[in-house]
């Protein structure tokens, strides 16, 4: 949101230039696309057969509507030359490496916890999100890939271990010992109320299944955010 037509041209401009390239290679491709296509669902959990509910006009959308315009077009290339592509929807990803600036949430809470600030919670907290652990998605990945039968597939890749921001964020303060609590902010807008992939398709066509729990998760993501601190003090 801080690059909205830097946003809007990659995932479009920039989606059908390697469509291009792909094609005059006879190279697979994939397509991360996003669960922000589901917008602000109104379908839980979200399967892909779920056109979304998305703002086009609002302030998120320059991320959204360029990833629904990157499926599209990729779509129209597996149609129009047979390209052997799929797309993938990844919900909210996390784990070592993450910048803690990137705006996502579990960085963001990992990052004020350790600094012993309060969290900052946008709405009431109750929102919710899944959160899958980056070794995960990327063995779904290479899966979605690798595994044939899935051109022209559209795969949700997620956890379905739905949890609200207010668990999260108590359970990241409690993990990094802080005792700041939250500071609630205004809602922001088309922020989606809840968030949850039905995996069943993924389960199916590749055999996969998220296996690292939260808590494994968020100790490592922890640990990494300490080591990194260490390092820069």
């Amino acid at each position: 949101m801080r690059h909205p037509i830097e946003t809007h041209l990659v995932n479009s401009v920039g989606t059908l230039n390697l469509l291009r390239v792909a094609k005059s290679n006879n190279a697979s491709f994939l397509y991360t696309s996003t669960s922000e296509a589901y917008g602000n669902p109104t379908v839980h959990p979200q399967t892909e057969e779920y056109f979304g509910n998305v703002n086009p006009v609002g302030p998120r959308s320059c991320y959204d509507e360029s990833k629904r315009f990157g499926e599209s077009i990729t779509m129209e290339f597996v149609r129009q030359w047979g390209l052997d592509a799929r797309i993938v929807r990844i919900f909210n990803t996390y784990g070592p490496r993450t910048d803690p600036d990137d705006g996502r949430v579990i960085p963001s809470f990992i990052s004020l916890a350790e600094e012993r600030r309060p969290l900052v919670v946008f709405g009431d907290g109750s929102q919710t999100r899944s959160l899958c652990y980056v070794s995960d998605l990327v063995r779904a990945l290479r899966l979605a890939m690798e595994t044939p039968g899935t051109q022209g597939e559209v795969i949700n890749l997620g956890n379905p271990d739905e949890r609200t921001i207010l668990e999260i964020a108590t359970i990241i303060n409690e993990r990094c010992g802080s005792d700041a609590g939250m500071r609630f902010e205004p809602a922001r807008q088309d922020d989606p109320d809840r968030r949850r992939p039905d995996i069943s398709k993924a389960q199916r066509l590749l055999g996969w299944q998220p296996e690292v729990a939260l808590d494994e998760g968020l100790a490592v993501t922890i640990d990494y955010f300490r080591t990194v601190e260490r390092v820069a003090g």
